[in-house]
């Protein structure tokens, strides 16, 4: 397949970008910064502007720009976007990024879109902890509800991934999907949630439906 990776330099997104390499497919990696690319699993070519390489490309740039948005979307099978919430200096940004997206999806005519927030959004219990994490993370909480209503009100083949607390261990395979709220959301890796997105973006089944992801 061909893939856009939004975010594919964040903590998650070069596991993304690693992982998806592996498989062989073609990747646009978008970038706000792409020296932070150096030294890792690289597409081929760095493009900016409306430069391209027929085969693997690089663009740089904001989420927001929407010329830069088209370019990275523009023939791709799937788009998986990782945009971590806004904060106090920039509230709305995942919410903004991810309209700009979706734009730039309908009108390249790309269908299928993957996108992360975070489970305990929705997430039950633990009470307390869930209380003390939505007033200290009010801000990106409020960014991902945002996105989520953006993105249900689409007409793409969307699927909207919520992750628990995301760690740096190692590899142990995908993590546990579920349409319902997680009887136990364990931690998960990164590179497990890597494998979980690319296995995703191949389910039909998960087409216009919300998930809830954890580890095993």
């Amino acid at each position: 397949m061909k893939i856009a990776i939004i975010g594919s330099t964040g903590r998650t997104g070069r596991h993304v970008l690693a992982e998806a390499l592996r498989r062989g497919h073609q990747v646009t990696a978008f970038t706000r910064d792409a020296t932070a690319l150096a030294g890792k699993p690289e597409p081929h070519a760095v493009v900016e502007g409306d430069g391209r390489d027929p085969d693997k490309v690089r663009v740089e740039g904001d989420g927001r720009d929407p010329d830069k948005v088209r370019a990275a979307v523009d023939g791709v099978d799937a788009v998986i976007s990782i945009i971590n919430g806004g904060d106090k200096r920039d509230p709305h940004r995942a919410a903004q990024a991810t309209r700009t997206i979706m734009r730039a999806m309908a009108e390249t005519g790309t269908r299928r879109l993957v996108v992360t927030t975070p489970y305990p959004n929705v997430a039950r219990r633990p009470y307390l902890v869930l209380w003390l994490l939505r007033r200290l993370l009010a801000t990106p909480y409020a960014d991902a509800r945002d996105l989520e209503q953006a993105v249900a009100a689409s007409d793409l083949d969307w699927t909207i991934a919520r992750l628990t607390r995301l760690t740096d261990g190692p590899a142990a395979g995908s993590g546990l999907v579920s349409h319902g709220l997680l009887a136990k959301p364990r931690a998960l890796t990164r590179a497990d949630v890597a494998t979980t997105l690319l296995d995703i973006v191949h389910d039909p089944g998960l087409s216009r439906a919300a998930v809830n992801i954890c580890g095993r």
